[in-house]
């Protein structure tokens, strides 16, 4: 598939065909593809769960989902899908790495951060995993971990305190779903959000 064509039919599904596992060889390279992402540094201070048995994915949308259990349309056609990766961003592995010599920092201050590119760089990676997934013929959805969920979610899994969820991708064959209500808002012009040579000008 064409580069321009994987940007334009890229878009967040909500439903997929739960009797359609993703095949291993194209798992493994949308996670080589999420790694091929830019890192301030090299840093690469990443982390990807990645929840492929059913069971595993159960226990995902039990400890970060509504309380008691309630199945909303969303949750119903998202705990669908046969493959679930979570994205994490390691702040510790970008503070380590700006102190070192060529760097020429000579502490960990995090003030020395306009922006906090561990989570920049996480959401990348992402991204890469969004296009690749459409590059296979297979749906994707960004999502976020509620925060009051975050607890339940690290013990469930085990994750290190140091690595932080960016929020969590659904992967899989698309299913008929509903368009997101929030597109009828339509795509802002560009007139409005591209600025040459100076702002509004």
């Amino acid at each position: 598939m064409e580069f321009a064509e994987v940007v334009r039919k890229r878009r967040m599904v909500r439903n997929y065909d739960p009797d359609r596992p993703v095949p291993p060889e194209v798992v493994d390279r949308l996670l080589e593809h999420a790694v091929r992402a830019p890192s301030a540094g090299f840093s690469q201070g990443w982390g990807f769960l990645v929840l492929e048995d059913p069971a595993d994915r159960e226990r995902f949308w039990t400890v970060t989902g509504p309380d008691g259990g309630a199945m909303t349309n969303w949750l119903a056609g998202m705990s669908r899908a046969p493959l679930i990766v979570v994205p994490h961003s390691n702040r510790a592995a970008y503070l380590d790495r700006y102190a070192e010599p060529d760097k020429g920092w000579t502490d960990r201050d995090e003030k020395r951060w306009p922006v906090p590119y561990w989570d920049v760089d996480a959401g990348m990676a992402s991204l890469m995993m969004l296009l690749s997934a459409v590059d296979a013929g297979l749906g994707a959805c960004f999502f976020g971990i509620p925060p009051e969920r975050t607890g339940a979610y690290r013990e469930s899994f085990g994750v290190p305190a140091e690595f932080v969820p960016v929020g969590a991708l659904t992967i899989g064959y698309r299913a008929p779903d509903r368009r997101s209500p929030s597109l009828k808002r339509g795509r802002r012009p560009q007139t409005e959000v591209i600025h040459r040579g100076r702002w509004g000008g």
